[in-house]
């Protein structure tokens, strides 16, 4: 007999492994089946790892700086790959070992393998999924298999949650190698710094790679074929943000493409095409491919049960549910934006409605931060400007520099800017975006303040602390309405 559970998820990524513990937390027999490392791609080869690398880069750019602050270093600070690869991966195994203990501490069975449905509930019978051995297997020594895991065999629940979350996406004819073509993966543990990158590819993965390379002094060219650099973000701020990076020596193209790469022995010549149809070529010793990711759909059994899919991602409701009663999808499998904390919250509000708690509410993507963390830092919420011109909307727009602000000066960061936008007519907070030292931290003001349905006013009578950064953020307000203070 198949062993019965309430929920299975697949996948122990953000979205999977929060999932498994609110169900955990419910009293739903739970089960969670991973196939290479608990934490997913998020913990193990994304979100902390690379943080973890740019807080290195962080703290070297500091030191290059140090006269700025009156203080004297005797020699220079050079990097140790090595040894910053070897602390990035310590925190991730860290965390790893973190997932662990909450799935034992809230009673989640965890089944090591790769899953497959075979069969979708019928009302009267469980859902079935068989998990077979991994074709993953876990390569690192910090990352060990838990204990007390469960294996290959059949097993049956009430409702299956799909977190399988996505891989990186690869152009045709310049596919990654691992050698000469990064992915993340390779770009987060390299044997060597090399001394020049191209960079393909402007999104969050694609900035944050080539703002850490070129503070530990690698030459770094990224080449985007939008307009912009970190196309989804507001147009002011990502112009903002690639000044200041070009400042710090990075080579920029936009409205530019990558048409064909030459393999050398060593190297790697990139073919690059203007929009006016210009053609040069940039010669580098490695290439990072960082034009989006897609997916993980496939040897699921999805297609043989008839769920829906879009442009290589499970369709879903704001409940996580697809058009097969019994199965749902959470995180990057189903679709954008394939941000981590998107993928925590859809598995809370899927679970907590399987559960059939009471005023479960849907998740709302467009109250979903987004956040870059290369230096400057930038982080969004809501419609961008040009967004809410195209929607119509008469809109009061705020702005206020780092320049004029206190604390941003003491920290020798004064480059930067944050920016709102309103409706005229009823004072609604429709966007924030933000650009500069510690952005990431601060955008969740104003998240809570969209959640929370915060007018201008109540905004304006908010007090915030001096000195802080954060004051930006009602100044800001402050401008829209023709009230600046301090600029």
């Amino acid at each position: 007999m198949a062993e019965n559970y309430d929920v299975i998820i697949i996948g122990s990524g953000p979205g999977g492994y929060v999932a498994a513990v609110r169900a955990g937390q419910l009293g739903l027999k739970t089960a969670i089946v991973e196939r290479e490392h608990l934490g997913g791609i998020c913990l193990n080869w994304g979100c902390i790892p690379t943080k973890a690398l740019l807080r290195s880069a962080e703290i070297l750019d500091h030191s290059n700086h140090l006269k700025e602050y009156g203080l004297v270093l005797e020699g220079k600070v050079t990097p140790d790959v090595k040894a910053v690869v070897a602390r990035s991966r310590g925190v991730s195994a860290r965390l790893n070992m973190g997932v662990g203990f909450l799935m034992k501490k809230n009673k989640v069975d965890v089944i090591w393998g790769e899953a497959k449905i075979t069969k979708a509930s019928t009302g009267t019978q469980p859902a079935e999924i068989v998990v077979g051995k991994s074709t993953k297997p876990v390569v690192e020594p910090q990352h060990p298999l838990p204990k007390n895991v469960k294996g290959e065999g059949t097993y049956t629940a009430k409702h299956i949650i799909v977190a399988t979350g996505a891989r990186p996406r690869a152009l045709p004819g310049i596919e990654p190698d691992g050698k000469l073509i990064w992915t993340y993966f390779e770009a987060l543990k390299p044997d060597f710094l090399p001394k020049s990158l191209v960079v393909m590819g402007s999104g969050a993965i694609g900035i944050e790679f080539a703002s850490f390379y070129r503070s530990m002094g690698v030459d770094v060219t990224v080449v985007e074929i939008m307009p912009t650099i970190m196309p989804v973000e507001d147009a002011e701020i990502s112009g903002i943000a690639r000044k200041q990076l070009e400042k710090r020596g990075l080579k920029i193209f936009t409205k530019t493409k990558v048409t064909k790469v030459d393999k050398g022995a060593n190297s790697i010549t990139a073919h690059i095409e203007t929009e006016d149809g210009k053609v040069q070529q940039i010669t580098a010793d490695r290439m990072i491919s960082a034009v989006g990711v897609q997916g993980n759909i496939e040897n699921l059994g999805l297609e043989a049960l008839g769920v829906k899919t879009d442009r290589g991602c499970v369709v879903i409701d704001g409940y996580g549910k697809t058009n097969v009663p019994g199965i749902y999808a959470i995180g990057d499998v189903a679709g954008p934006p394939m941000l981590a904390h998107k993928a925590e919250h859809e598995g809370v509000v899927c679970v907590e409605k399987i559960a059939g708690l009471p005023n479960v509410h849907p998740t709302d993507k467009s109250k979903v931060p987004g956040c870059t963390y290369c230096q400057p830092q930038v982080a969004s919420v809501g419609l961008t400007e040009a967004r809410a011109k195209e929607l119509g909307r008469d809109i009061r727009v705020g702005r206020f520099p780092f320049t004029a602000n206190g604390k941003a000066i003491a920290l020798g960061e004064d480059q930067g800017l944050c920016k709102v936008i309103f409706d005229k007519k009823t004072g609604e907070l429709l966007g924030a975006h933000m650009v500069g030292a510690e952005v990431t931290e601060l955008i969740q003001g104003f998240v809570v303040a969209m959640n929370l349905e915060t007018t201008e006013e109540e905004l304006m009578h908010t007090i915030f602390p001096h000195p802080t950064v954060s004051e930006t953020m009602k100044e800001a307000v402050l401008d829209a309405y023709g009230r600046v203070l301090n600029a």
